[in-house]
């Protein structure tokens, strides 16, 4: 059946002719009533997974409240939220966006104000080859994103790139102009590729030693999708600033903006947002907060983690495929050809949904509190995807 009123949509995603219609915790069903088993999960921003209960009922609850006082006044949903993600992040000032490229483009902004009044003007920011930051023109001028440098010209300047877990590089590279070093804890576009440990923890102390800051975009990483609240915390390492999205909202638009008191350098008027911090998103945010800092919650999270990774790895072997990587819920498996656009289709006509960020790779990001039973049923239906000869 057509879709009706395609013809008024702006053409930018390739997306299958089907429509989503509803959902419930790892699933989704279309307009025509099939059901699919969702690893993909909105590309982790569903945390709770689809139409969370308690998400649901603080929706509904502050809906008959108040929606938006306008961001000229505090709200008490602001403020419970912004404790509550200064405490989880360790950090002090909280400033909630919509998005986490606008996120980072805070984190860029406040970086460079930073940089003009305690490091000499210092302006320029160095972010890592295939990284993602958003889809602004400084978040985009800020990724490593292969081909965007040639597109929507001209960029944004001030950003200099280096390799990821190349440090001798990253070392050369900072100069008198430098301000800061950005990257994500894991780089999810280019495949789930590893900050390893021992560098978050080696690039902490870089920026200390040489006195700029370090950013952690964490708004894919963030909200205990790896098994820790953020990702960083698997090193022990304190960023000075960090931006979440994604999973904060468990599936309503809210990032944050977090920084240490003393590079919160904004003054009134430098950084605002018609919607930010609107009571409505704040309630779900702290609502998926509660269940993602409950006990246990996050250990959870790792054991489901390690479970998959562990279910990834033997159907690796079995089938003659490649690595298994990332950590907690946000995983890649290698495949042994350039086949994953093909095993992405195969399977969604099987009732799974999972996600190519490369040719040759697929992603998982499954709601956070995914049951065992749905993981074994997401690793039978791909191991039947990619044995058929139709995968290839």
């Amino acid at each position: 059946m057509p879709i009706p009123h395609l013809e008024n949509v702006m053409p930018i995603a390739i997306r299958p002719e089907i429509v989503m219609a509803r959902g419930a915790g790892s699933y989704l069903w279309d307009t025509e009533g099939r059901r699919y088993l969702d690893l993909v999960q909105g590309w982790a921003v569903n945390c709770l997974g689809h139409a969370p209960p308690r998400v649901a009922a603080a929706l509904a609850e502050q809906a008959r409240t108040l929606l938006n006082p306008s961001p000229s006044f505090y709200n008490p949903r602001y403020l419970d939220l912004a404790a509550a993600v200064a405490r989880h992040t360790g950090l002090d000032h909280v400033f909630f966006t919509s998005t986490g490229a606008e996120a980072n483009e805070g984190a860029i902004k406040l970086a460079r104000k930073w940089g003009s009044m305690a490091r000499q003007g210092a302006y320029q920011i160095i972010t890592f080859v295939n990284a993602f930051h958003g889809r602004t023109l400084a978040t985009m001028s800020a990724s490593g994103k292969p081909g965007w440098d040639r597109l929507f010209e001209p960029k944004v300047a001030g950003f200099k790139k280096v390799p990821a877990n190349d440090l001798q590089a990253l070392r050369a590279a900072i100069d008198d102009d430098t301000v800061a070093v950005m990257l994500e804890p894991i780089q999810g576009e280019v495949g789930v590729i590893p900050i390893s440990i021992d560098n978050l923890r080696a690039i902490r102390a870089l920026t200390e030693e040489r006195g700029i800051l370090f950013i952690a975009d964490e708004v894919q990483t963030g909200v205990g999708r790896t098994g820790t609240f953020l990702c960083v915390d698997h090193a022990g390492v304190r960023p000075d600033i960090v931006t979440l999205a994604k999973g904060l909202g468990g599936g309503v638009p809210i990032g944050a903006l977090v920084a240490r008191r003393e590079v919160s350098v904004f003054a009134p008027g430098d950084q605002g947002g018609t919607y930010n911090g609107n009571p409505l998103v704040c309630a779900a945010a702290l609502a998926v907060l509660e269940e993602v800092t409950a006990p246990g919650f996050l250990e959870r999270v790792r054991e489901n983690g390690a479970f998959l990774a562990e279910g990834l790895a033997v159907l690796s072997r079995r089938l003659g495929l490649g690595e298994v990587r990332g950590a907690g819920l946000l995983l890649a498996l290698d495949l042994d050809a350039p086949r994953a656009e093909k095993v992405v289709a195969l399977a969604r006509e099987r009732g799974l949904l999972v996600n190519a960020p490369r040719p040759q790779t697929l992603r998982f990001m499954p709601a956070l509190n995914v049951s065992r039973e749905e993981l074994r049923e997401a690793i039978a239906i791909l191991e039947s995807v990619l044995q058929d000869p139709a995968s290839r």
